[in-house]
Protein backbone atom coordinates (compact mmCIF):
# COMPACT_ATOMS: atom_id res chain seq x y z
CA UNK A 1 0.00 0.00 0.00
CA UNK A 2 3.02 2.01 -0.42
CA UNK A 3 1.94 5.36 -2.54
CA UNK A 4 3.04 9.10 -2.81
CA UNK A 5 3.46 11.04 0.30
CA UNK A 6 1.58 14.29 0.04
CA UNK A 7 3.70 17.57 1.39
CA UNK A 8 3.42 20.98 2.34
CA UNK A 9 4.48 21.91 -1.18
CA UNK A 10 1.74 20.07 -2.87
CA UNK A 11 -1.10 21.21 -0.23
CA UNK A 12 0.95 25.00 -1.12
CA UNK A 13 0.54 23.83 -4.50
CA UNK A 14 -3.33 22.63 -4.93
CA UNK A 15 -4.05 25.78 -2.61
CA UNK A 16 -1.98 27.79 -5.60
CA UNK A 17 -4.06 25.98 -8.32
CA UNK A 18 -7.41 26.45 -6.53
CA UNK A 19 -7.41 29.95 -5.60
CA UNK A 20 -5.15 31.95 -7.96
CA UNK A 21 -2.82 33.35 -5.04
CA UNK A 22 0.73 33.64 -5.30
CA UNK A 23 2.64 30.17 -4.37
CA UNK A 24 4.72 32.39 -1.72
CA UNK A 25 0.60 33.67 -0.35
CA UNK A 26 -0.51 29.63 -0.43
CA UNK A 27 2.75 28.54 1.43
CA UNK A 28 2.31 31.49 3.99
CA UNK A 29 -1.41 30.27 4.63
CA UNK A 30 -0.87 26.41 4.69
CA UNK A 31 2.04 27.52 7.01
CA UNK A 32 -0.53 29.02 9.60
CA UNK A 33 -2.66 26.69 9.08
CA UNK A 34 -0.73 24.04 9.86
CA UNK A 35 0.69 25.95 12.96
CA UNK A 36 -2.77 26.82 14.39
CA UNK A 37 -3.76 22.91 13.97
CA UNK A 38 -0.55 22.40 15.88
CA UNK A 39 -1.08 25.18 18.67
CA UNK A 40 -4.22 23.79 19.31
CA UNK A 41 -3.30 20.55 20.11
CA UNK A 42 -0.15 21.65 22.20
CA UNK A 43 -3.18 23.38 23.96
CA UNK A 44 -4.84 20.60 24.91
CA UNK A 45 -7.68 21.18 22.23
CA UNK A 46 -9.18 18.97 19.89
CA UNK A 47 -9.44 20.29 16.24
CA UNK A 48 -12.31 19.42 14.23
CA UNK A 49 -12.13 19.91 10.37
CA UNK A 50 -15.67 18.94 8.79
CA UNK A 51 -15.85 16.32 5.98
CA UNK A 52 -11.87 15.11 7.42
CA UNK A 53 -11.51 13.76 10.66
CA UNK A 54 -10.63 15.13 14.15
CA UNK A 55 -7.72 15.18 16.13
CA UNK A 56 -7.13 15.29 19.88
CA UNK A 57 -4.67 14.75 22.48
CA UNK A 58 -4.77 11.79 24.73
CA UNK A 59 -3.52 11.17 28.16
CA UNK A 60 -1.81 7.27 28.80
CA UNK A 61 -1.30 6.34 32.26
CA UNK A 62 1.97 4.42 33.66
CA UNK A 63 1.57 0.76 32.70
CA UNK A 64 3.74 -1.95 32.73
CA UNK A 65 5.65 -3.32 29.41
CA UNK A 66 7.48 -6.50 28.55
CA UNK A 67 10.77 -6.38 26.44
CA UNK A 68 9.93 -9.03 23.93
CA UNK A 69 13.20 -10.44 23.07
CA UNK A 70 14.48 -11.00 27.34
CA UNK A 71 10.54 -10.82 28.59
CA UNK A 72 11.30 -8.08 31.43
CA UNK A 73 8.94 -6.03 32.59
CA UNK A 74 9.71 -2.27 32.53
CA UNK A 75 7.53 0.92 33.45
CA UNK A 76 6.25 2.27 30.55
CA UNK A 77 5.93 6.07 31.30
CA UNK A 78 2.70 8.03 31.13
CA UNK A 79 2.31 10.34 28.20
CA UNK A 80 0.17 11.93 25.69
CA UNK A 81 -0.64 10.33 22.23
CA UNK A 82 -2.27 12.56 19.39
CA UNK A 83 -5.19 10.35 18.04
CA UNK A 84 -6.72 10.79 14.65
CA UNK A 85 -10.19 9.65 13.95
CA UNK A 86 -11.12 10.17 10.45
CA UNK A 87 -14.77 11.43 9.58
CA UNK A 88 -17.36 8.99 8.07
CA UNK A 89 -17.22 10.91 4.89
CA UNK A 90 -13.39 10.59 4.73
CA UNK A 91 -14.08 6.92 5.40
CA UNK A 92 -16.62 6.69 2.74
CA UNK A 93 -14.74 8.47 0.09
CA UNK A 94 -11.68 5.49 1.12
CA UNK A 95 -13.77 2.93 0.85
CA UNK A 96 -15.48 3.99 -2.35
CA UNK A 97 -12.36 4.68 -4.40
CA UNK A 98 -11.37 0.64 -3.43
CA UNK A 99 -14.52 -0.61 -5.06
CA UNK A 100 -14.13 1.98 -7.97
CA UNK A 101 -17.34 3.93 -7.07
CA UNK A 102 -16.60 8.35 -6.94
CA UNK A 103 -13.60 9.21 -6.88
CA UNK A 104 -11.80 12.26 -4.25
CA UNK A 105 -14.22 15.41 -3.63
CA UNK A 106 -12.52 18.44 -5.02
CA UNK A 107 -11.58 21.28 -2.85
CA UNK A 108 -14.55 23.15 -1.44
CA UNK A 109 -12.50 26.75 -2.81
CA UNK A 110 -12.42 25.45 -6.09
CA UNK A 111 -16.34 24.17 -5.76
CA UNK A 112 -17.17 27.81 -4.80
CA UNK A 113 -14.66 29.36 -7.33
CA UNK A 114 -13.16 31.69 -4.65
Amino acid sequence: MAGKTVTRADISEAVYLASGLSHNDCAKMVEAVLQEVSNALVRGEGVKISSFGSFSVRQKGLRTGRNPKTGEEVPILPRKVLVFRASHVLKNDINDSLTGGSTVRPMAAAESGS
